[in-house]
């Protein structure tokens, strides 16, 4: 027999009790769900073949998703929910979206090859937010590896794949050869996601107190360099990064190396102790 439908009934007459919610801890959750809407606004804009428009959303999306995490932080509203969704985000506005808005701009000229690239970067996408969430949880690294990203971040990424886009609203013509050429770039940077490649993160970097000012000034005229000049800005921010992908990689090298000498000193000495140590005449 079915039980009968008993109506809701608030916490005071016995019933289950309303769970509130503190505001601060939705907040983080929104501009999560708000990203999530610029990057899906940016696909609709691309096939109505609005393109400039299409990545600034693509890049509001980058922004937002850089915001939402050190939000939850600062107002102490981290969750396991607020993770998941964040993880889904980044699937989405950095996989899909900008793979989709350069197969709309350019890679639909290379035919079945420029979907296989739209196809791989997405994927990989996925695989490097994956593999990233399990080194997040893996506490067996040493320490010095933390300032380190193990293949290139994910918005970074998605802003490196729209380089022949930046290029081309300086005035590339988008033509057959130039798509193929954007469809292997594409596969390279799909690669660099999922690669070992250790990328410097800056996590950890100082500035003196001297230099502050300086390195703001420096910051406000990127950000004014970014408004009146966005594509120049941002075509000389990715060719810079792709030069500093190889430097990272062989300071990371240099300096496992000195790690590695450390260790194995350390060891000596240790076993330069014990020897010591059972040498000793006992009293």
């Amino acid at each position: 027999m079915v039980a009968p439908f008993k109506p809701f009934e608030p916490h005071g007459s016995g019933g289950p009790r309303i769970r509130e919610i503190p505001l601060r801890m939705v907040l983080p959750n929104l501009i999560t769900v708000l990203a999530i809407c610029a990057g899906l606004s940016g696909i609709r804009l691309a096939f109505q073949d609005r393109f400039e428009p299409a990545v600034v959303m693509v890049l509001l999306a980058a922004f937002l998703d850089g915001i939402d995490g050190r939000l939850a932080r600062m107002l102490k509203a981290t969750s396991r929910f607020g993770a998941q969704m964040d993880s889904l985000a980044d699937i989405v506005n950095f996989g899909v979206v900008p793979a989709l808005v350069l197969y709309a701009y350019l890679l639909d000229k290379a035919g079945s090859l420029g979907w296989i690239a739209t196809l791989l970067f997405a994927i990989a996408m996925g695989l490097r937010l994956a593999r990233f969430n399990v080194l997040d949880e893996d506490l067996d690294r040493p320490a010095w590896q933390a300032e380190y990203f193990v293949g290139v971040p994910a918005p970074i990424g998605a802003i490196t794949l729209m380089l022949p886009m930046y290029l081309g609203f300086l005035g590339l013509e988008g033509t057959r050869t130039v798509a193929y050429v954007a469809t292997g770039f594409a596969i390279l940077v799909a690669f660099l996601l999922v690669s070992r490649l250790p990328v410097y993160s800056g996590k950890k970097l100082s500035i003196r107190r001297e230099y502050l000012l300086p390195v703001m000034l420096v910051a406000v005229f990127y950000v004014l360099l970014l408004t009146v000049y966005p594509w120049q800005t941002l075509t000389a921010s990715v060719i810079g990064y792709l030069i500093f992908l190889p430097l990272s990689a062989s300071a990371y090298a240099r300096r496992a190396r000195i790690e590695g000498e450390k260790a194995v000193a350390a060891t000596a000495e240790a076993e330069t102790a014990d020897v010591s140590d059972q040498t000793k005449p006992a009293n």
